[in-house]
């Protein structure tokens, strides 16, 4: 007697196979369902426990075609026994397992702030560390010629300078380009302050509000998104949620790369 399979469906309609992935602690992914996106912390026989950039933990099965990874469809599946390393890092570059910290190069990246300098590090610490690169912030840029000068750039000490605001006709284009030389690079983002190169998204708001001119921005910022006026906390909430780069703008990610490939310039 012929044997016949016990499934009829056609073949056009069966569903197209998708990636298996390892649920890794830190992978980002988005349940369709709910549309909660979050990071992967956790994942046990059966589930998988995702955080969010808030911090809210949620818990879900571990089902076929169950998550989203950039968009496409995927199965998540538990990690193999062993430790497991990342193998990118926050800016996307390969780790590099077990590597040492260089020591400091003399060459330094400037960066106007506080918030500057640590959402660099947020992204491109690692990186930074292994090509011994320092970062030290300015608190403005009305004293960077007396700072470019004293620094005295040259082949063995290149220097690189991130501004904020940089666009034609301001204050910050005209220093820029009076301190501007073979070994002094000066960059910089369109965005009033490094808060905008955070990508609204990211931070879980449609926009970055406009600010009337006379008000102090940040301020005015947490005033039409509806935060406590207190700066510093706001920060904070906008801080945690980068992960990596591409939670950031491209206008900002080109100029930070571009101020490490300078000063890491070996000397001709």
């Amino acid at each position: 007697m012929r044997q016949y399979s016990a499934d009829l469906t056609p073949p056009w309609k069966k569903p197209t196979p998708v990636p298996e992935v390892a649920a890794e602690p830190g992978l980002v992914v988005e349940e369709p369902g709910t549309g909660f996106c979050g990071a992967v912390i956790r994942c046990e026989a059966g589930t998988v426990t995702l955080e969010d950039r808030f911090g809210k933990h949620r818990v879900f099965p571990l089902e076929p075609r169950g998550f989203l990874l950039e968009g496409r469809v995927v199965t998540l599946v538990r990690p193999s026994a062993g430790p497991v390393r990342p193998t990118r890092t926050a800016s996307g570059s390969v780790a590099v397992p077990g590597a040492r910290a260089r020591v400091a190069r003399a060459g330094r990246i400037y960066v106007e702030g506080r918030h500057d300098a640590e959402l660099v590090e947020r992204v491109w610490g690692d990186d930074l560390r292994i090509e011994g690169v320092v970062v030290e912030y300015l608190e403005g840029v009305d004293d960077l010629p007396a700072i470019v000068d004293a620094f005295a750039p040259g082949p063995d000490a290149r220097l690189g300078v991130l501004v904020d605001h940089l666009v034609p006709g301001t204050k910050e284009s005209r220093i820029a380009q009076a301190v501007t030389s073979e070994y002094a690079l000066v960059v910089g983002h369109p965005y009033i302050d490094v808060w905008e190169a955070v990508k609204p998204a990211s931070v879980g708001i449609p926009s970055w509000p406009r600010v009337p001119r006379g008000q102090d921005w940040k301020t005015g910022v947490c005033r039409a998104l509806g935060w406590p006026e207190n700066t510093g906390a706001a920060w904070q909430r906008i801080l945690d949620s980068v992960h990596s780069y591409r939670d950031l703008q491209p206008e900002l990610l080109g100029r930070v790369e571009e101020l490490i490939d300078f000063v890491t310039t070996p000397p001709e």
